[in-house]
């Protein structure tokens, strides 16, 4: 009969060094004119050794104003930590991403009001992670391969479409503030799936044809889309502009129809670029294969979080693709994507989307610095929220 110091010892053994023990949802009302969305949505899983980690379930520009979208975002963070996180270990990230990504789903891909649920919790695991072997989660997932970060601007539509000619001036102003590339949307957003006309094409091109006159080569410029063109309609906007040599074409197509993204593809000679949209290595995996896109911009809020995003990432690289990560998000998913783009060799740039709150809710806030982003050097995520600032625009 074993005695009972043993049995106790045993029993500690298969006990977790370290385990979630509680968490809090966190939701505050961003500063006009809401960047990132109107509202952001954070989780804390606290650990019974005392630490905290961060995650944010996006909400964006989809939830702008609708509260009670966001209590059922609460509501089903709520039901993935009680199910799945509360008394495991932290450190499986692995296998904690598996259970919640197979258990509800029979193994099949989740929805993009799931997937940004695991996303966040991800997050807030390597920050724990990170934080209890007191080094930046880049350093756990192969160190920092980029002392900076190049990143890009958006280029404001507004005006431009009706006078293109102004945008030369918008570009030489990017360009004194340390940008290097810009993105600007030539097309007004609409929906459904549209023809473009030939005049609005012709337009589209005039901006370009001011950007190049006013700072030559400079200024990189990537078209986005939205998805909102039909594939012929496609094709022909690549052609009218390929002279100006865009920085990508951005969901050129809706990301659903890989093949007609790979079409387009096959069609021009800019690179086409997508991901915003996607979820898992699984339909990234397909986008690779089919030869649709050479700029991945893999958002680390929802395409699984972290450990999903590093896969997807050297799964480009072996595919000789680039990472651009998408960034319309609060400050916490934001400085997940910032721990991506430091461990990747295969990092091209950063959408840098910043408003007020971005740059008050941190203690020590982001460092976006004329064009580039410099990497935070502390334990996990880096970052810790100054909480006056959040209790000042917490919503209850």
């Amino acid at each position: 009969m074993r005695c009972k110091l043993c049995m106790e010892l045993e029993f500690r053994l298969k006990e977790p060094a370290v385990k979630v023990v509680d968490h809090k949802t966190i939701v505050v009302e961003n500063v006009a004119p809401y960047i990132g969305g109107q509202y952001f949505l954070f989780l804390e899983l606290h650990t019974d050794e005392g630490i905290v980690g961060l995650g944010e379930r996006i909400a964006g520009s989809s939830y702008t104003g609708h509260l009670n979208d966001l209590k059922s975002l609460v509501s089903l963070i709520e039901e993935y930590v009680g199910q799945f996180v509360v008394g495991q270990d932290p450190m499986n990230s692995e296998l904690l991403w598996d259970k919640m990504y197979g258990s509800r789903h029979d193994l099949r891909h989740p929805s993009l009001s799931s997937t940004p649920v695991i996303s966040a919790i991800d997050m807030a695991l390597w920050d724990i992670r990170g934080k209890a072997m007191n080094q930046p989660i880049y350093n756990l997932l192969g160190g920092r391969y980029h002392e900076k970060l190049r990143a890009y601007a958006y280029m404001p539509s507004a005006g431009l479409r009706e006078n293109p000619e102004k945008a030369g001036d918008v570009a030489v102003q990017l360009m004194e503030e340390g940008n290097s590339a810009c993105k600007i949307d030539p097309f007004m957003p609409t929906h459904p799936i549209r023809d473009i006309p030939l005049w609005e094409i012709e337009n589209a091109a005039k901006i370009f044809e001011s950007i190049r006159e006013a700072v030559g080569n400079g200024l990189e410029v990537g078209i986005g889309t939205h998805g909102q063109l039909t594939t012929y309609s496609a094709i022909r906007v690549a052609d009218f502009l390929e002279p100006y040599h865009p920085f990508w074409f951005e969901e050129p197509v809706a990301p659903e129809n890989t093949d007609e993204m790979a079409r387009v593809a096959a069609h021009t000679s800019i690179p086409i670029a997508t991901g915003e949209r996607l979820v898992t290595k699984y339909e990234f995996a397909q986008v690779l294969e089919k030869q649709a896109a050479q700029i991945i911009q893999m958002d680390v809020g929802q395409c699984g979080g972290i450990t999903e995003a590093k896969k997807i990432a050297s799964m480009a690289e072996a595919h000789y693709a680039v990472i651009a990560p998408h960034m319309y998000c609060g400050p916490v998913a934001a400085s997940a994507a910032i721990q991506i783009d430091t461990c990747s060799p295969n990092f091209l740039i950063q959408e840098a989307n910043q408003g007020p709150l971005h740059r008050q809710i941190f203690k020590e806030p982001l460092a976006f610095e004329k064009g580039f982003i410099v990497p935070p050097t502390g334990p996990g995520l880096g970052v810790e929220f100054d909480m006056d600032v959040v209790k000042a625009h917490l919503v209850e």
